[in-house]
C-alpha cells in the first residue's frame, strides 16, 4: 500500500539529514588531546630559537675549523620541543653528554656528542687524521674527558655568543656522564626544545643535540618579542610634534643659481678688463632656489629697501603662497 508524505514530513527528513552531517563535520575537526604532553611554547618563539641557533651553526663552523685544522660542515636539522624523557630516548648509548649550568637562570640543560664525533676528534687532538678504520663503541676515559674540555669551550662560547642577541647566558659544565639515563636533572615529563645539530667530520658524521627548559625560554619570551619581532606603528599627532620641535632650530642653506652657458677654461683665462660675457638668460625666466642643494621654489630677484631678496612665485613641493626672502 502506498503512502505520500506530507511536505512537513520531508522537511523533517532532510533536517535529520543535515544535523547528522554537522555532527560529522564536528568529529573530525575534534583532535585528541593528551594531557600528559607538556605545554607548548609559542611558534614565532620557536622560529626564533631556530634563527639563533642558524648563527651559532654558522660561527661553529669556523671555530671548530680551526680548532681541529681540519674542514668540515655543521648543519642545523631541527628545532622541536618534547618530553625529557622523550629526547633521552633518541640518544645513543653510550654516548657523551653533560649537564650545563644557565647562569644566571635557575635550571640545568644538556649537550650531547655523539660517539661517532667524539673519537675522531680525540684522534686528530692527538695528532692523528680521524680517519678510524672502525667505529669505536665505548664509554670515554677519564684522560679522555680532559681532552675534550677545549672542544666544549669552543662549543659553549659559541652558543653564549647566539644567545646573547636575546639574553645573556653563562653555559658551564656541571658534569657529565655516558649514559643517557643516567643525567637525571630533569623531570622526565617536563618539556625541552631539543636543537640537532649534525656535524661531519671527513668521513665521519654524527649528531649533537642541545636541550633547553622550555619553562626557561618561557621566561625569556618578552626578550624575543623585543629582539625578533618588527612592529609597524604609524606616529602619532604628540610624536609629530615633538619631532617638529626638535628641528624647529636646525639650520638650512638657501642658494639662488642663475644657469648660464658654459665656457671653456682656455677661453677665461683670455679675459681681461673691459670684455663682455653674454649670458644668453632672459630677465623673466625665473630663477631656481636650493635648499641644502636640492631644488625647491623658483621665483624672481627682488629689491627689498636697499637689500636684494628673492621672490617665490613657484614651489616645487607643497602649494603656497608667494613670499619675499630677502638675501
Amino acid at each position: 500500500m502506498t503512502r505520500q508524505l506530507s511536505q512537513q514530513e520531508i522537511d523533517a527528513v532532510f533536517q535529520s539529514l543535515q544535523t547528522q552531517k554537522g555532527d560529522e563535520s564536528l568529529a573530525k575537526k575534534a583532535v585528541l588531546f593528551d594531557f600528559r604532553r607538556p605545554d607548548r611554547i609559542a611558534k614565532s618563539q620557536l622560529r626564533a630559537i631556530h634563527l639563533l641557533h642558524d648563527n651559532f651553526v654558522r660561527n661553529l663552523v669556523s671555530s671548530l675549523s680551526a680548532y681541529l685544522r681540519s674542514y668540515l660542515i655543521v648543519n642545523l636539522v631541527s628545532v622541536e620541543q618534547l618530553s625529557y624523557a622523550e629526547f633521552l630516548e633518541c640518544l645513543p648509548s653510550p654516548t657523551c653528554i653533560v649537564s650545563l649550568g644557565l647562569r644566571p637562570y635557575d635550571g640545568n640543560a644538556v649537550l650531547e656528542l655523539n660517539s661517532s664525533l667524539i673519537f675522531p676528534i680525540l684522534e686528530m687532538l692527538l695528532g692523528g687524521n680521524g680517519k678510524a678504520s672502525t667505529a669505536i663503541q665505548r664509554e670515554i676515559t677519564e684522560i679522555e674527558q680532559n681532552l675534550l674540555d677545549g672542544l666544549f669551550r669552543i662549543i659553549l662560547r659559541d652558543l653564549k655568543e647566539a644567545w646573547k642577541g636575546v639574553t645573556t647566558i653563562d653555559f658551564t659544565i656541571e658534569s657529565l656522564e655516558t649514559e643517557p639515563q643516567f643525567l637525571q636533572i630533569l623531570a622526565p615529563s617536563e618539556a625541552v626544545v631539543a636543537i640537532a645539530v649534525e656535524i661531519r667530520i671527513g668521513e665521519s658524521i654524527g649528531m649533537m643535540n642541545i636541550a633547553m627548559p622550555s619553562i626557561i625560554i618561557k621566561m625569556m619570551r618578552q626578550k624575543f618579542d623585543q629582539q625578533w619581532s618588527v612592529r609597524k606603528t604609524e606616529s602619532t599627532d604628540t610624536e609629530q610634534i615633538r619631532i617638529l620641535d626638535l628641528v624647529r632650530s636646525s639650520q638650512v642653506g638657501i642658494n639662488v643659481s642663475l644657469d648660464g652657458p658654459t665656457l671653456l677654461l682656455e677661453d677665461l683665462m683670455k679675459l681681461e678688463d673691459g670684455d663682455v660675457l653674454s649670458f644668453d638668460y632672459p630677465v623673466e625666466k625665473p630663477l631656481d632656489l636650493n635648499i641644502n642643494g636640492k631644488l625647491k621654489f623658483r621665483g624672481q630677484i627682488a629689491a627689498i629697501g636697499r637689500k636684494l631678496g628673492f621672490l617665490i612665485e613657484e614651489s616645487l613641493g607643497k602649494p603656497q603662497e608667494s613670499t619675499v626672502h630677502s638675501g
